[in-house]
């Protein structure tokens, strides 16, 4: 297996997992995500895969594509009030259904760390469903801790 910038020809693998995506998703909370969606379509990952700003890592073994992290850099630059800082923000980690409990996650998540420290940036982010109770595990196990909760009430 090998951790790498994703390719044009990662497209159709890297669709698959968004929908596996969109599918915990979904089953955690129907009343926010539509069934069999996905975040992201063809023409938007090319975009992505064009742009410095928005990095996509895939865990791949020859053609077949285990997993994948889609970032983004953010820049904060003489904001009124946040410090000049650059996070690299994880908007996206998912590895097969299939595959999982093989560390691809954490090698994708150290992949990223790397990365992350070589464009110097400060920090690295994400956001988690509190419904996607494995995926929290998963990231408190490699050492993220909560910045900020969101927070809700049901009308």
């Amino acid at each position: 297996m090998e951790i790498r910038f994703a390719e044009i020809e990662d497209i159709p693998g890297i669709l698959t997992l968004l929908r596996q995506v969109g599918l915990v998703h979904h089953k955690g909370r129907p009343d926010i995500f539509r069934c069999n969606a996905q975040k992201y379509g063809a023409s938007q990952v090319i975009a992505m895969l064009d742009s410095s700003a928005t990095p996509i890592f895939v865990a791949a073994e020859g053609e077949k594509v285990l997993g994948y992290g889609f970032c983004f850099v953010k820049t904060y630059e003489n904001d009124p009030v946040m410090t000049d800082r650059t996070e690299l923000y994880i908007d996206d980690l998912c590895v097969d259904e299939n595959c999982r409990g093989k560390h691809i996650g954490t090698a994708i998540y150290d992949t990223i760390c790397t990365y992350a420290r070589q464009r110097r940036c400060g920090s690295v982010t994400l956001n988690v469903w509190c419904c996607n109770e494995s995926a929290m595990k998963f990231y408190e196990s490699l050492g993220l801790k909560p910045q900020k909760i969101g927070m809700e009430k049901m009308l």
